[in-house]
């Protein structure tokens, strides 16, 4: 059977439901598919991050979000776009995965691992947080290591190599650190990142020079071996005694999956799809981006505080569409 809807929504995270919000102002007949749980790049951060954002700028649809702390946490994020979305009896399908969007004359043609669907307008806000950008060593496929952090205790009075010196890195390194692991830090450039949030910086700064937290800068792994790490350092190379490797190197949108459905990647050196940035149309009719997935390669470009318009931006355009 084949389901027929106004408009599908790829993506349960922020941006997916402020667009689902928007189509359900106007009565429209949508559905959010979402392949995990919702917001299930949220979900998988680590358990106690917290966001560099306020609540406010978090916030979508003028929906009131109210937190305990200056800057709220994973859980009050989980807990607040889960409230926005059962209050608001939003029509999403959870673990229901997007295998195939494919285009005929006026119609777009979705697949999923549940249903068959029809649709005239797809918006894609799939983010990028499933696929890790890989260190390609040898080794890196052995089970101590891992792309995704989610707690300390687990690394406690373990050697624990952290590759990267990005938000999540250092927040992994502090928190293993203070859990009793023993933490050394491998960096590629000269110094701790500049976007790392500016409460959490001279923590580690500190940490690495008192010698807490060791840190190797301008230095990349060479080889990921079952107990020790081999290094490339400007002192040569170094072997270093080693129980777990947490790759934090960050994570790429599915460039794969666009492609495939035809959207224009022609931007060669950092992917960025093609779009209007006033509507947010693609160049295939019908097909919209939102949320971060329109930075491409550049994962730093977007955020939920400045994407979150991007809903009102698609829909104000689908309006005029349906005018025609």
């Amino acid at each position: 059977m084949v389901l027929e809807k106004e408009v599908i929504i790829v993506g349960g995270g922020p941006i997916g439901i402020a667009c689902a919000l928007e189509c359900k102002k106007r009565g429209w007949n949508y559905l959010v598919l979402e392949k995990g749980a919702l917001t299930n790049s949220l979900f998988n951060y680590p358990k106690n991050m917290t966001f560099f954002s306020t609540s406010e700028k978090l916030e979508i649809d003028d929906i009131p979000f109210i937190s305990k702390n200056p800057k709220p946490n994973r859980d009050e994020a989980l807990e607040y776009y889960r409230r926005v979305a059962t209050s608001n009896t939003l029509h999403l399908n959870l673990y229901e995965v997007v295998t195939s969007i494919n285009k005929e004359d006026t119609l777009f043609k979705i697949e999923t691992n549940r249903n068959h669907y029809i649709t005239k307008k797809v918006i894609l806000a799939t983010g990028f947080y499933d696929i890790p950008k890989l260190l390609n060593v040898p080794g890196e496929q052995l089970p101590k290591v891992t792309h995704y952090y989610k707690e300390a205790h687990p690394y406690s009075m373990q050697s624990v190599i952290i590759v990267g010196a990005s938000n999540s890195s250092v927040d992994a390194a502090l928190e293993i650190w203070r859990k009793g692991g023993h933490v050394t830090m491998i960096i590629r450039g000269k110094d701790i990142g500049e976007r790392v949030k500016y409460w959490v910086r001279p923590d580690i700064l500190n940490r690495i020079e008192e010698g807490s937290i060791k840190a190797f800068y301008n230095s990349e792994i060479v080889e990921i071996k079952e107990h020790e790490v081999i290094i490339s350092t400007p002192e040569g190379i170094k072997n270093i005694p080693n129980d777990y490797v947490l790759a934090l190197t960050g994570y790429q949108p599915d460039l794969n999956f666009l492609k495939a459905i035809g959207v224009d990647l022609s931007h060669e050196e950092n992917k960025i799809p093609k779009y209007n940035s006033e509507t947010m149309e693609t160049n295939i009719v019908g097909l919209y981006l939102a949320g971060v997935i329109c930075g491409g390669m550049e994962t730093h470009k977007w955020f939920i505080e400045n994407s979150r318009m991007h809903a009102k931006q698609i829909v104000k355009h689908i309006e005029k569409s349906k005018e025609r």
